[in-house]
């Protein structure tokens, strides 16, 4: 019983506690609240909305007349999968590219890594710029391509740092063990290292993944093709154009029912539901892969 005394919270502690939970309460209702008030516009007559002031906590009529309307547009379809193959082969490539930077320049024993990392870390403080990046994207060729919204952001140099950091903290027995087993370097990146990398794999893959899924600057800089739009360029299109219809290439006459803050609701649902799919099973390793890849001083 006495043992037990020992352990019981204070009063004081357990108003701190109470009061650290609204507090995060607070912020989660801030947080989530715009993602729901967005995705129920997306499914209520818009005059519903209006009739309560333009704001709306639980909808009494449900329609999904603008996920149909934005799905046989073939706009919005098409973005899609142009933001799917961006992100995929972004955040693959992405993450071939840090490993195979970050892994050598975990080796103290490196010639020249010293040199390498300043040239390396130099890049986060300074650039080159907007208008030097545009024409060597022009120069090379990559305008109007996929590519120039994956290339010039292969590697992030922090990401790069976080890897390098964990490949540090990993035992360097491991790959002393397997190479008198006969392993060489790419072996041993290949078979000892990687699989357990996981948690920083499922972590900056996240972070890139994200980056590639949300970016639009990149295609409005470097793309002319409309049909190579990713997904968040023409939900930007459809916020500064006047007409709904004329982005989604639909007649008038068919959207008449649907005031354009529906479909405009719609698609941002569209935009951000994968993400918030894909989160919770990469939340394990993204909380492991941040500790264990955090930037030691």
């Amino acid at each position: 019983m006495r043992k037990l005394l020992l352990y019981q919270k204070s009063l004081s502690d357990r108003v701190t506690d109470m009061v650290i939970y609204i507090v995060l309460a607070l912020f989660g209702i801030a947080t989530l609240f715009p993602v729901y008030y967005v995705f129920v516009v997306s499914i209520t007559p818009y005059s519903e909305v209006l009739r309560n002031g333009g704001f709306l906590l639980i909808p009494k009529n449900i329609t999904f007349e603008a996920f149909k309307a934005i799905f046989t547009s073939g706009v919005v379809p098409r973005a899609l999968n142009v933001t799917v193959l961006i992100t995929v082969m972004g955040t693959a490539l992405n993450l071939a590219v840090t490993t195979l930077l970050a892994y050598p320049l975990s080796k103290k024993f490196l010639p020249g890594r010293n040199a390498v990392l300043l040239a390396i870390v130099f890049t986060m403080l300074f650039s080159g710029g907007l208008i030097p990046t545009f024409l060597t994207v022009k120069a090379v060729g990559l305008m109007n391509t996929i590519w120039a919204l994956i290339i010039p952001g292969l590697v992030s140099t922090f990401n790069m740092l976080i890897m390098k950091t964990y490949f540090e903290s990993l035992p360097p027995e491991i790959e002393e063990a397997a190479k008198v087993d006969g392993c060489t370097d790419v072996g041993t990146l290949l078979r000892i290292v990687l699989p357990l990398s996981a948690p920083i794999m499922a972590t900056l893959g996240l972070f890139y993944g994200v980056n590639h899924w949300n970016s639009y600057f990149g295609g409005i800089m470097y793309l002319n093709d409309r049909d190579m739009f990713p997904l968040q360029v023409v939900l930007r299109n459809m916020i500064v154009t006047p007409s709904v219809s004329q982005e989604l290439s639909v007649p008038q006459s068919q959207l008449s029912a649907l005031p354009p803050e529906s479909i405009k609701m719609a698609t941002v649902v569209v935009a951000i539901i994968p993400v918030i799919a894909v989160y919770p099973f990469l939340q394990r390793y993204f909380i492991k892969g941040m500790m264990l890849g955090a930037v030691k001083g």
